[in-house]
């Protein structure tokens, strides 16, 4: 049985209203996928369970929209998805999250509750009903493991709605490993995470997917952590095709500059400059900190 299994799939998102060219007339979407056809395979040391698997590609080359028809978050106009042999679009809800999680870009929260309440409902509530030993040590439970590892100690009392985003992407990742889903589709996730916190995440990621079995997909723009951390790698075109397979194999000077239409310096230099951006501004405000 293979992981995730895209059958003659088409999926293109309405229109937006209001959203026309430079004559007035209605903007039609192109289609994500025209009738595409692939797996991924399972239940082997080539499969994506057990595994940690990073999808990459250019903006607007179908990552997040594969995702979510994967996970049943979309369901495709024509064809279907199926993930561990189940067409998951029509489970139902129950069913549906524990087959698969979902940690969405920008994720919004309106409750107040504080994040030790969230996170024990989470545990007690998902496939792992509040009792798993840790990962790296097994006398360990596995949420008093996860707050140590995502370093969420100092924010348990809080709620949700006072933490920064790297604090909120944190206890997203620990509410994803929590709940026990056997399949787990991460977009974004290390976004206002800071370096040190993305490498550890990553880390720790793998050994949960090798350990527990579970199929983590984990979409990111840093190719260098793919590289580090991925078991696999789903490299996305401009022209809907994947490439898969693990990063030697996939991240290819030849296949990086084919998706990203640069050279590979290029988008090496572009990396660089993003961090270097990143931790300009980081210093900058603990400089106003500093001086308030």
């Amino acid at each position: 049985m293979d992981c995730i299994e895209f059958e003659d799939l088409s999926f293109t998102y309405p229109p937006v209203e209001g959203d026309v060219d430079s004559e007035g007339k209605q903007i039609v979407p192109a289609p994500v996928f025209d009738h595409f056809t692939g797996a991924i395979p399972s239940g082997d040391s080539a499969g994506a369970a057990g595994a940690l698997t990073s999808l990459i590609g250019p903006n607007g080359s179908g990552k997040s929209t594969f995702m979510l028809l994967a996970s049943g978050r979309l369901v495709p106009q024509t064809g279907r998805c199926l993930l561990f042999g189940q067409d998951v679009a029509r489970l139902g809800e129950e069913q549906k999250n524990l087959l698969a999680s979902v940690i969405y870009q920008n994720m919004e929260f309106e409750s107040d509750e504080a994040v030790d309440k969230l996170l024990a409902y989470v545990y007690s509530a998902g496939n792992l009903k509040g009792k798993a030993s840790g990962i790296r040590d097994e006398s360990c439970d596995l949420l008093a493991e996860l707050v140590d590892v995502f370093e969420l100690e100092k924010v348990l009392s809080h709620g949700l709605r006072k933490l920064s985003k790297g604090e909120i992407q944190r206890v997203l990742l620990a509410f994803s490993l929590l709940y026990g889903s056997a399949a787990v589709f991460m977009d974004e996730p290390l976004f206002a995470m800071e370096e040190g916190q993305k490498d550890s995440a990553l880390a720790y990621l793998r050994e949960y997917a090798g350990k527990t079995g579970t199929a983590l997909f984990v979409s990111m723009h840093e190719l260098d952590l793919s590289r580090k951390h991925a078991d696999k790698v789903l490299l996305f075109h401009p022209d809907r095709t994947i490439d898969y397979g693990t990063a030697d194999e996939v991240m290819t000077d030849g296949g990086l500059e084919k998706a990203y239409g640069v050279p590979v310096a290029m988008l090496k230099k572009q990396e660089d400059m993003t961090r270097e951006e990143l931790k300009t501004a980081a210093d900058a405000i603990l400089k106003v900190q500093a001086n308030a």
